[in-house]
């Protein structure tokens, strides 16, 4: 009953691992591909990798490498996803890992158990190579299955959709330009992906065009020579307020970039990091070309035409949806926690104060990068599994997350991409501080004789 449950073994859930093992936390581990990497594990056999052949990280290896287990240094800035799986392999091997991962291996369902005044878990788990499944009791579960592996398509779908003479994708299963050579290819959105795809099928199809509901800042990766992300962890994010950096950036990319309309994109309807950047050297580029043609928004289909928002319209073959994701837990039923429309109330993106021993890891969408967050998360909770901290009352706790949504609603743009933002420095500075908190609720407890001896930590 000391033991926890841990659900994934890509780079948020190795990260839980380590932490764990390294704090002396007794825990399994439940991966359902072959092998530890998740998302950046390109055609892995869970099925869940949105990984394309030519994809790399939009996020510096500086920023991005684990604080225990720094990336090699002959590594580019920016690798490629295979060298990412081979530093999350290596991660796993430095630290006697991989056999405390029990690969190809489902979890199909996770109930509260509520006795005795404590609350603990039945995990229900299925190999995938038997039908047969069995059922553990944990103290606690760390959910890290990652929230980029649920498509989500346009919703209601575009009238005549079903109509539609081509072939209609989501991004999420592009992995190669194979088939889109010599094709009219049609790329809705204006995320990464979506650049990144319309930019590869640009150089093989007969047309490519890039269809968007609205503008967006497109930030390169490098500016004077420094990757951009490194703007997130200087003293300008460090030292001064929002609304300055805001500015900054907006003066940094005028000067570097220019205008965005200059290019054929609309101007966006909103501020500079106000949502999620878009990060791509190459599609100001290929625009410039005119390779990339801009359109706005589908209206509808038509057989083998899609028309536009501003009466246009074009023959096309293939239509790839990059529409983003839904945050799923397909085991966990509703009664515990339902992500509808994304939205998730967690006390410092972590903790479900509806129920106790329950702990999300790197649910979060930062400027910056996941990794070294989890790794700080899991930190965190490891502090609350041992009873070296205890959380503070739920009233504080919604409290927090009220504050977090209110925040989200006056910067960003409304959206289901912007329900788990956070900022890289400020995300690990609200960990730091919560840590220091708990400690010392932690603390008072035991000098009561309350203590925190079982896991999870009481409140």
């Amino acid at each position: 009953m000391s033991k926890v449950c841990v659900i994934g073994a890509g780079s948020s859930g190795i990260a839980a691992c380590q932490v764990l093992q390294a704090r002396g936390i007794d825990f399994d581990c439940y991966e359902s591909g072959s092998a530890v990497g998740g998302n950046w594990r390109y055609l892995n056999d869970n099925g869940m990798s949105s990984a394309y052949r030519s994809l790399h990280i939009n996020t510096s290896r500086e920023i991005m490498e684990y604080k225990s287990f720094p990336m090699r240094h002959d590594y580019p800035t920016y690798p490629n996803h295979r060298q990412i799986a081979q530093y999350l392999d290596r991660f796993v091997d430095n630290f006697g890992l991989r056999e405390r991962i029990r690969f190809r291996t489902e979890v199909v369902r996770v109930e509260p158990v509520d006795s005795a005044g404590k609350r603990s878990w039945d995990v229900t788990v299925r190999e995938r190579d038997a039908e047969e499944t069995t059922t553990t009791r944990y103290a606690a579960v760390i959910v890290a299955n990652g929230h980029h592996w649920d498509a989500r398509w346009p919703e209601p779908a575009f009238p005549g959709a079903d109509t539609f003479t081509g072939t209609q994708v989501h991004s999420h299963y592009y992995k190669t330009f194979d088939d889109y050579e010599g094709k009219r290819v049609l790329v809705l959105g204006i995320g990464n992906s979506a650049c990144d795809i319309a930019v590869e099928t640009s150089k093989v199809s007969d047309r490519t065009f890039l269809a968007m509901r609205r503008g967006a800042h497109v930030i390169p990766k490098y500016v004077f020579g420094m990757p951009t992300d490194h703007l997130t962890t200087s003293p300008i994010a460090r030292y001064l307020p929002f609304a300055a950096q805001r500015a900054i950036l907006s003066l940094v990319m005028r000067a570097g970039r220019g205008n965005v309309t200059s290019y054929g994109l609309p101007k966006p309807d909103h501020r500079i990091a106000s949502a999620h950047p878009t990060i791509s050297d190459e599609i100001l580029v290929r625009l410039g070309h005119g390779d990339i043609v801009v359109k706005p928004n589908i209206a509808r289909f038509d057989g083998d035409t899609v028309r536009f928002d501003d009466g246009s319209s074009e023959q096309i073959d293939i239509v790839v949806y990059c529409t983003g994701y839904k945050i799923s837990f397909p085991f966990l039923d509703d009664s515990v926690i339902n992500p509808q429309d994304n939205e998730i109330s967690l006390f410092h993106r972590v903790v479900d104060p509806a129920n106790p021993g329950l702990y999300f890891l790197g649910l979060v969408q930062p400027l910056g990068a996941i990794m070294p967050l989890a790794e700080a998360q899991a930190e965190w909770i490891a502090d609350l599994l041992d009873g070296s901290a205890t959380l503070p009352s739920d009233a504080e706790m919604r409290q927090e997350i009220t504050a977090y949504h209110r925040h989200l609603d006056k910067r960003y743009v409304r959206s289901k991409r912007h329900t788990i933002q956070v900022d890289f420095l400020n995300h690990l500075a609200e960990l730091r501080t919560e840590r220091r908190a708990g400690s010392r609720r932690g603390g008072q407890s035991r000098a009561l004789g309350a203590g925190a001896a079982s896991v999870p930590a009481a409140r």
